[in-house]
């Protein structure tokens, strides 16, 4: 292939291939007059052109996009999901929305009623009616609540810090919330409130708070999260909070934390330098000033204790005490004496070429793996017998499908509550002991405690793995969902192609809920492909597709296109991808360096001016995984930046980008920009801007019903037919 971003002299219209010229960076005036005017109208093209596709399967002739929405609103507002449940004490706290509760409710119940089919719930906080109180937009960030002093005596937990942000954005606020009063506390009555910035609050104890947040000039990074970790002491203002810890104004942010766990104690500060690159400390704060001591192992290591271990996940080969530790691996070992420099270390897990560690999770007693092997899940639990020696055992061999386990309250027992899906699969939630392990290595029986009933009819639908091979000779495997007569369809089949690739982050089968409705329902075909720069194979799958090398993800998910092409499964006008975030700079890469392909290409929330990126937003924290364009980087960024590969006199795919005018981590500045250079090229392209979600693109359910009927219509009325088989 030759180089795509060869020197040109570019039409006033496009960008500069060197990055010395942007004749649409005004558009990156978010909230500017002219920009929101520009985004105004691509919103009412779009909606215009997609609002009258009419939905075949329809007797009125209704439009597709209202079909679609009602059908997709019907599945996220369902009143039978299952509740999401996080256990303090004897509650269970979970987060709703549903039709009735747009902005949601925060609620808690019992474990005993918890397992009925009606729960009965006691309503926390009502979003929607504290929203019409105060005027405002919030939407839900999450809570964490204090561990009460006399927990296990029976004191019930009575303080929460809660987290809102103004219309999904990435920065929010943190309010003191009374779980006895249900109100939240006043900062004049002495309640603790950090205002609106990326940062964070943290309970150390009930009148003292870990605090990083936006403390004034100079407290922020260039990513624009916080620099400073500071003790926050009730009754005193946030700005007499006691610093403890700043980072450079180019790392990326600064975390700090409080272990609870009764005898053990702990207090942490990191420095994130950058994704997958930090530095972590332990903080003595019976000391004055607070001492920090750092963890000495490499900076690229993920560290964390529990009780008396300490759990080391190396994303490079490990050199300590005499041994190598692979990387991918799983160590254990005595933390205080590996602080004290004398490391006695275990390994749990040793990758593969065909396995990696998925997730790990800690009970009070166990530590149970979820390791995939080409991307299949299976589980294994890890304890101490009675001599201190490591067992490893099989845990529930019989689940099939993308399984997730949880803690139910690590610090108590070992309970773990255990989540099994699909694509075809809905969601089951099971609660298992493993306090008792027998030795033929079965744990107790899993209880089923809730199922959610299908949102799509699957029948003759099938799911198969398949390996493609990528331009250096990599086996790249992917999922397909299609009816099993595929093969024997008059037609090519539409086929929608999913993929992400990067940040080490892996996709695995889940349910597929709206997809399932909108696409594979309508006789469409899915595809979701496991990439390099991803995590399926642990940290060199990642590492393979980092900043110079970033073209091997593209040149994977390509692979994976040409495949499908080359089995018979579509044909290329009935091909189309799509991407989120760095998903969105994959699929515009594809726009840009594969457009004879595919028949439609889908951009969400996407990164695509590479030269531009690192100044934007959160894109400083990012210069890991792309290089930086500020430096002879550029010389490979401006290969896969989308923005500056477009050319005159190609003929690109019909293309819709969506954004959020609420996007404060991607700047919607990206997609704009893209959007109005491929419209000066006479390109068939449509943008539309959300304008509340943050990243997520939404922040309702009747939001991300809207912006999902709008992308799957124009999926339809260009590589299908324009709403799918009756």
């Amino acid at each position: 292939m030759t180089d795509p971003a060869a020197q040109r002299t570019p039409p006033p219209s496009l960008p500069a291939a060197d990055g010395s010229t942007d004749p649409h960076q005004w558009l990156e005036e978010v909230t500017g007059e002219d920009a929101l005017a520009w985004v105004h109208e691509r919103n009412a093209r779009a909606e215009s052109e997609l609002d009258q596709v009419v939905d075949p399967r329809a007797a009125d002739g209704a439009p597709l996009t209202a079909t679609l929405q009602r059908e997709i609103l019907e599945i996220l507002d369902a009143t039978d999901k299952i509740p999401g449940v996080v256990m303090r004490g004897e509650h269970l706290y979970n987060f709703w929305t549903d039709a009735e509760h747009e902005r949601g409710l925060w609620r808690r119940t019992t474990l005993e009623s918890y397992r009925g089919e009606d729960p009965d719930w006691e309503i926390l906080l009502d979003l929607d009616a504290l929203n019409e109180a105060e005027g405002e937009d919030w939407v839900w960030h999450g809570a964490s609540l204090l561990r009460p002093a006399g927990l296990a005596e029976g004191e019930p937990y009575r303080r929460a810090l809660v987290d809102l942000s103004h219309g999904g954005s990435d920065a929010d606020v943190t309010r003191e919330f009374d779980l006895e009063t249900l109100s939240f506390v006043p900062e004049s009555a002495g309640g603790f409130v950090r205002p609106e910035a990326k940062g964070s609050l943290s309970w150390i104890d009930a009148d003292t708070v870990w605090v990083s947040t936006d403390f004034g000039e100079g407290t922020m990074t260039t990513s624009g999260y916080a620099r400073q970790a500071r003790l926050w002491t009730r009754g005193t203002a946030l700005s007499e909070a006691q610093p403890v810890h700043e980072i450079a104004a180019d790392d990326m942010a600064v975390f700090a934390g409080h272990d609870s766990t009764p005898g053990w104690e702990r207090d942490w500060v990191i420095e994130a330098h950058a994704f997958y690159d930090s530095t972590i400390h332990v903080v003595d704060r019976t000391t004055q000033p607070p001492e920090l001591t750092r963890v000495d192992v490499p900076r690229d290591l993920e560290a964390n204790a529990h009780r008396d271990l300490g759990i080391f996940h190396p994303r490079s080969d490990w050199d300590v005490a005499g041994s190598t530790f692979p990387a991918g691996s799983l160590v254990v070992g005595d933390f205080a004496r590996f602080q004290a420099g004398e490391p006695e270390l275990h390994m749990l897990f040793e990758p593969t070429e065909a396995t990696s560690l998925a997730d790990m999770t800690i009970t009070r007693s166990t530590i149970v793996l979820s390791i995939l092997e080409d991307v299949v899940h299976r589980l294994e639990v890890h304890y101490r017998d009675e001599h201190g020696a490591w067992v490893q055992r099989d845990l529930y061999p019989e689940l099939r499908g993308s399984i997730g386990v949880a803690a139910v309250d690590a610090d108590v027992d070992d309970r773990v509550w255990v989540t099994v899906t699909g694509f075809l699969e809905p969601t089951t939630l099971r609660l298992g002991d493993l306090a008792e392990i027998p030795a033929d290595g079965e744990a107790s029986d899993l209880d089923v405690i809730k199922t959610t009933p299908p949102r799509f009819d699957a029948e003759g639908l099938d799911v198969s793995q398949h390996f493609a091979t990528s331009d250096d000779g990599t086996r790249i495997p992917y999922f397909e969902i299609s009816r099993q007569d595929r093969a024997e369809a008059e037609a090519p089949v539409p086929t929608l192609l999913y993929g992400y690739g990067g940040f080490e982050i892996s996709l695995t089968p889940g349910y597929l809920g709206a997809i399932g409705k909108a696409w594979l329902e309508r006789g469409g075909t899915y595809v979701l492909a496991n990439i390099r720069g991803g995590g399926e194979y642990g940290p060199h799958w990642h590492q393979a597709a980092l900043t110079e090398n970033r073209h091997r993800a593209y040149e994977d998910f390509s692979s994976v296109a040409k495949d499908l092409l080359e089995r018979g499964v579509t044909d290329r006008d009935h091909l189309a991808v799509r991407g989120g975030s760095n998903g969105g700079l994959l699929t515009g890469n594809m726009v840009t360096q594969y457009p004879e392909l595919f028949g439609a290409v889908v951009i969400q929330v996407p990164l695509l001016d590479m030269k531009r990126y690192s100044h934007l937003l959160a894109g400083a924290s990012w210069m890991a995984e792309y290089g930086d364009p500020d430096t002879d980087d550029w010389e490979f960024v401006r290969t896969f930046s989308p923005y500056h590969l477009l050319r005159e006199e190609v003929a690109y795919p019909p293309t819709f980008l969506l954004t959020s005018t609420r996007d404060d981590r991607v700047h919607p500045g990206h997609a704009r920009k893209f959007a109005a250079a491929m419209e000066t090229l006479g390109a068939d392209v449509r943008s539309w801007e959300n304008t509340e979600g943050g990243h997520g693109g939404a922040a309702t359910n009747e939001q991300a019903a809207r912006m999902n009927a709008l992308m799957y219509t124009f999926l339809w009325n260009t590589i299908g037919d324009a709403g799918g088989q009756s």
